[in-house]
């Protein structure tokens, strides 16, 4: 085929040999800027594999001569925003939760650092915007199992919810009255009435009053002679049609039958202090927080008068 080239005699470029019915191609050489920016792409390739991490190796790559790594970089980042964060998690760590809305600079801090704990260790079961689910707490309303202030949901959040390795946890157990036969399916019926009744669902029946005296004989030792619950257990209040697993009769029926119990991690064993006091201060701020309890009144003796 080299026999073949020649010199074209329009462009006075040689032929590379080839010809497809009278048409030849012809060997034009590569501009020159093209070929020293492909020379520099090659010098910089070699140049970068030498400096920086390139080749993959069995257990990591080659570390490169100025040591960089995304990994440092990122710790550097982080290491950074640390020393960012450190005063006010410092001024967390010194202030009671019951005592942070009288700072509300640092208050506004704890919630917006508890909004960003909450997406990743709370909102898988509280849903993103902590409205719940069934079998899972609406954090935005007002209602309550064992209390609502800042402290007591520090508590909560520490503890867990039926944690058999905490001592501390939050522990409320309702009979299975018709699983365990504590109860007739006809009274479990009425007693759905009365609980219906007392939560404005149902008008006043037959099956209510016999209800009344099945719910007093058999669950008003928790949820009060009221229906309106008893923190104390962490029994709900059935008169306020906030339901964790349904207030429909087929769901109440199921409730009284098999009972339910839900389980929350004791974060105190995952979280450091300041992280749980950070998302308890947002949960306390979606709607449904309550004010700190009362101090409790200290009986002092009377000072006796001097004698004279």
């Amino acid at each position: 085929m080299a026999d073949n080239k020649r010199i074209d005699e329009k462009t006075g470029i040689s032929t590379v040999g080839h010809e497809w019915d009278g048409i030849e191609e012809l060997d034009t050489p590569m501009p020159r800027w093209w070929l020293w920016t492909f020379y520099a792409t090659i010098l910089f390739a070699i140049a970068y594999c030498v400096a920086y991490p390139a080749w993959p190796m069995l257990s990591g790559a080659t570390r490169g001569m100025l040591g960089w790594s995304s990994h440092g970089d990122l710790q550097r980042e982080l290491a950074a925003e640390r020393d960012r964060r450190a005063p006010v998690m410092r001024a967390l760590a010194a202030t009671p939760i019951e005592r942070l809305p009288e700072n509300p600079k640092l208050l506004a801090a704890a919630i917006e650092g508890g909004r960003a704990v909450f997406k990743v260790h709370c909102a898988a079961c509280h849903g993103a915007g902590a409205a719940g689910g069934r079998g899972y707490p609406n954090l935005n309303d007002d209602d309550w199992l064992w209390g609502g202030d800042l402290a007591t949901l520090q508590q909560t959040v520490v503890h867990g919810i039926r944690q058999p390795d905490d001592d501390a946890t939050r522990v409320s157990q309702m009979p299975s009255f018709g699983r365990d036969q504590i109860l007739k399916p006809a009274e479990i019926e009425d007693v759905v009435s009365y609980v219906r009744l007392a939560s404005k669902q149902e008008p006043a029946s037959a099956s209510a009053r016999r209800g009344a005296a099945v719910f007093a004989n058999n669950c008003a030792v928790c949820h009060g002679d009221n229906a309106r619950g008893n923190r104390k257990f962490g029994a709900p209040n059935l008169t306020d049609r906030i339901w964790l697993y349904g207030g429909d009769r087929a769901s109440l029926v199921d409730t009284v039958t098999n009972a339910h119990g839900g389980i929350m991690p004791a974060w105190g064993k995952q979280l450091d202090p300041v992280t749980i006091k950070m998302v308890a201060a947002y949960v306390h701020s979606l709607g449904g927080g309550e004010g700190n309890p009362p101090a409790p009144q200290v009986a002092t003796a009377p000072v006796a008068a001097p004698p004279r």
